[in-house]
């Protein structure tokens, strides 16, 4: 359960974009210095790499303008958008993080293309409202007034398990439409977490969550959050918080279904999923390429419930945008539409195994396929259209203040240090950075 590091990385970056940005103005001048061209700059995996590219191959022969493509490493994507913003070299149309969207817009860094949409034939409403909304800004809120950028995608973290391994134990199946309770959650993870060839060391585990990606989880269906629902008050020193947080340190320290501190210096967990000796781990669906190379049959069941009674999921987002300094915005605006909403292209990038469609038709027709793994498909629009939440730092002025709490959970993790202890200790930290951060936003203002 350790700290992912890429995630600390991308945090960093983005917020000495935004920084960046508020200090010397961005956006005042595209990449492409051109309007018989776009630039577009984005993050992937190589099969995203490969699916981009065939689709703007076909936007090319569509729209009769050239994209010049940007295309980095994740761990890369926010120093160098970054870097780019700085020196004045705006890409045309690049990926927006949510948390980003304010001080982007607030800095003159994104474009407003809400008239460009208005003009299209494409039905807005058919896009996920979750997604749309991501990039909706009314100068106070996100959520509502002009629209500065569209979903590239929505990203449901729904909870995976091997079926292979369940059967092996002689475990039954998971219910894919009720959630264990956690007790039942933990009987279960001790059967699943087994010495199988009699050397009296632990060959499988139950669990293997990334505390950053899965706490959320546990958190919301107990009831508890990081802030209020204005996003001025710090709220992790509640029962509800410490009880998610001590529950899932326990998996490791307590109840022993988590690989050791030793066993994951060995191989850490992710690993030890796609070698099949991980029971449960949380499955995205830019996932769906890499695990179907799984040697194991993987599905979905909806996350465990806490005192809620009901799960509770992170889903994040990507949005595609247009920079305020574009010299062609019309065919900018044109291209987001294409690889946002197009069926074309949404056919293409979901057959890539790379994202659910954006398309509400087109998901709930493709979830229906049972033929192909996972088979509940389901479950991701469940968490799209029902329990799914943003990550508490996407809708404020920047994440600062929720990547205060991540720095030193490790101590908890480790059983160095109880929740309660952990919450006292980084709660007014946290509630300093968040006032800060505000008071950023009413000065931007």
């Amino acid at each position: 359960m350790k700290i992912n590091k890429w995630f600390k990385t991308a945090v960093i970056a983005t917020t000495i974009t935004i920084g960046t940005c508020m200090l010397i103005g961005c956006g005042k001048t595209s990449a492409s210095g051109s309007s018989s061209t776009i630039t577009f700059m984005f993050r992937g995996s190589e099969d995203e790499k490969k699916a981009y590219q065939s689709a703007i191959d076909e936007f090319e022969k569509e729209e009769n303008v050239k994209v010049k493509i940007i295309a980095t490493d994740a761990d890369q994507y926010s120093t160098k958008l970054q870097a780019a913003i700085s020196g004045g070299k705006t890409p045309d149309v690049f990926y927006v993080e949510q948390g980003s969207v304010m001080a982007y817009v607030d800095n003159g860094v994104l474009q407003d293309i809400t008239k460009y949409i208005k003009k299209s034939d494409f039905n807005l409403n058919n896009l996920w409202e979750y997604g749309v909304n991501s990039y909706r800004y009314d100068g106070k809120q996100i959520g509502k007034g002009p629209i500065y950028g569209l979903p590239k995608d929505v990203g449901p973290f729904a909870l995976g398990y091997n079926k292979d391994m369940f059967k092996a134990a002689g475990v039954p199946l998971p219910d894919p439409d009720k959630p264990y309770t956690w007790s039942e959650f933990v009987d279960v993870c001790k059967k699943l977490t087994r010495d199988t060839n009699g050397d009296g060391k632990l060959d499988q585990w139950a669990t293997g969550f990334n505390v950053m990606w899965s706490l959320p989880a546990f958190v919301w269906s107990n009831g508890g959050d990081w802030a209020n629902k204005a996003k001025d008050t710090v709220t992790i020193n509640t029962p509800e918080f410490t009880e998610a947080l001590q529950f899932m340190a326990d998996l490791q320290n307590v109840h022993k279904v988590t690989p050791s501190i030793s066993d994951s210096q060995t191989l850490d967990t992710y690993q030890r999923w796609m070698n099949g000796e991980i029971a449960f781990f949380p499955v995205g669906p830019w996932d769906m390429s890499t695990y179907d190379k799984l040697k194991f049959e993987y599905d979905l069941i909806p996350w465990p419930a806490g005192k809620t009674g009901k799960s509770a999921a992170y889903i994040g987002s990507l949005g595609i945008g247009v920079s305020s300094a574009t010299k062609n915005p019309e065919k900018s605006a044109k291209l987001v539409e294409y690889l946002c909403a197009s069926k074309k292209c949404q056919k293409q990038l979901v057959d890539a195994k790379i994202q659910i469609p954006n398309l509400k038709d087109m998901a709930k027709k493709w979830a229906s396929d049972t033929t192909t793994v996972p088979k509940n498909k389901k479950e991701f629009l469940d968490i799209v259209e029902d329990y799914g939440r943003a990550l508490p730092g996407a809708n404020t002025y920047n994440p600062e203040w929720y990547d205060e709490f991540w720095v030193n959970i490790q101590a908890v993790l480790d059983g160095d240090k109880t929740a309660v202890e952990y919450v006292k200790e980084v709660q007014p930290k946290m509630q300093e950075k968040l006032d800060a951060i505000n008071q950023q936003k009413a000065t931007a203002k």
